[in-house]
């Protein structure tokens, strides 16, 4: 389903933003392979259609809630470049003021309420934040980004129900890259993630993920219909990681075979967008060319101003932080 009412510079806008999210992930990745960035990042590789699919179709004011692998979310809902790199490399003027990290970032200025390192833990959240909306009487929606490792926590389901007798203005959306860290779906998902939504009476669908126009498409649907107080919805994004779990989940032929990481890197969501937007004859190459390098520059210059702030002040370490 392609969305009917975004022009050519809408379309590149969203090609601009997948490109931004694939620019800063391949450059976390060089800081953690440099030994320039402490602890590990998940990169959002491969999955760039997602966020921005969602984000897109939201007000700044509409919430979202992240997870281990949300760069991309951040980004997308709004976060600038140059703090995002200094949150991940332990910088005052980082996010959280470089407490937070890579698994931890949070911008209340774009509805950004956190990303979340517990599986699953993040859903409560943003069911939460739905109920304020309700009963603040406004109309704005909050959504929960969550990968399919989270259908096996009981959080999520407990929240679906409360959303769900509630009618709370909620989006549930699974990003199903077909592994939890290492394992396949198929040795820890019994049944269909569908039906489990669908058994609460939560409305349902499936999307292509590596599709951003389908993706927005259904995204703009599903929160009009949450802003008209119809109550939660559960989107469930085929996708899949073009990286390891993690920046040093390097050797994968264990778990995964080469030719099946091939396969679905010729499902990449920036392709398949320019591809298409070429053969309408709306755009050309030069065109995407031109974005991807200035979208190289500008990370290049976040990721210098994150190299040259200032570490917070030793004085700094229990500030913010509650036990």
């Amino acid at each position: 389903m392609i969305h009917p009412n975004l022009d050519l510079e809408q379309w590149l806008h969203i090609y601009e933003q997948m490109a931004k999210i694939r620019a800063f992930e391949e450059a976390a990745n060089e800081l953690y392979t440099s030994a320039r960035m402490p602890g590990l990042a998940h990169l959002y590789i491969g999955e760039e259609a997602i966020a921005v699919g969602l984000c897109e179709a939201l007000r700044q004011d509409d919430y979202i809630t992240s997870t281990h692998r949300g760069h991309g979310h951040c980004l997308a809902k709004g976060a600038a470049l140059d703090r995002m790199f200094a949150e991940l490399l332990g910088k005052e003027v980082g996010y959280c003021g470089g407490k937070g990290g890579s698994m931890h970032i949070a911008d209340q200025e774009t509805g950004n309420l956190g990303a979340n390192a517990i599986v699953g833990g993040s859903t409560g959240i943003a069911t939460g934040a739905a109920l304020s909306i309700k009963m603040r009487g406004a109309d704005q929606v909050a959504v929960c980004f969550f990968g399919d490792g989270a259908l096996g926590q009981g959080l999520l389901y407990e929240s679906m129900n409360m959303a769900q007798l509630w009618k709370l203005p909620v989006i549930y959306v699974c990003e199903h890259n077909q592994y939890g860290e290492y394992t396949h779906h198929s040795e820890t998902l019994a049944g269909d993630a569908l039906t489990r939504a669908r058994g609460f009476g939560v409305h349902a669908e499936t999307v292509d993920g590596q599709d951003v126009r389908a993706v927005h498409a259904t995204a703009t649907r599903l929160v009009q219909r949450a802003r008209r107080g119809e109550g939660p919805a559960f989107l469930l994004c085929n996708t899949y990681r073009f990286h390891g779990h993690h920046v040093g989940d390097i050797s994968r032929d264990y778990y995964r075979a080469k030719a099946e990481e091939e396969a679905w890197r010729q499902k990449d969501p920036l392709k398949i967008l320019a591809n298409w937007l070429i053969e309408q004859n709306l755009s050309e190459a030069a065109i995407f060319e031109r974005i991807e390098n200035e979208v190289r520059a500008e990370v290049e210059a976040a990721v210098d101003f994150a190299l040259n702030a200032p570490y917070p002040q030793p004085s700094e370490v229990s500030r913010h932080v509650y036990a």
